[in-house]
């Protein structure tokens, strides 16, 4: 078991639920096509990647602060982050979960959902 995981079990949170808890912030800020890839099976490095995009700078910014802001209260803080809003790509690594955020072209461009396609989807919100 990855160490990373026993904060988040002190949290109640297990790394599906960060994921699912990750993709509700993302869709409570308008985050556009949100979903949460279980890829265990094809990855040592996390369990769940969430990608979702957002229509502006500001909107990817807002998505990416709120996630920072409430996993904090709940005492979960990212391993790092890389990325700028005006790069189009914010990335958060929670250990277990790695959230992606993308400008529309951004996503576009990097395709993960393709690079990642033999990961399996657990939740989608158009």
């Amino acid at each position: 078991m990855k160490q990373h995981l026993s904060k988040e079990r002190r949290n109640g949170l297990d790394s599906e639920k960060l994921g699912r808890a990750i993709v509700d912030f993302a869709v409570g800020k308008l985050g556009e096509d949100v979903l949460l890839l279980d890829i265990r099976p094809v990855a040592t490095f996390a369990d769940y990647f969430v990608i979702c995009s957002g229509t502006s700078e500001r909107q990817i910014q807002a998505i990416y602060e709120d996630i920072l802001a409430k996993l904090d209260e709940m005492g979960i803080r990212p391993l790092g982050s890389e990325g700028t809003a005006a790069s189009g790509w914010l990335l958060m690594d929670y250990g277990s979960v790695i959230v992606h955020i993308f400008l529309p072209v951004t996503r576009r461009y990097y395709n993960l959902e393709q690079l990642w396609k033999d990961a399996k989807p657990v939740v989608r919100i158009l």
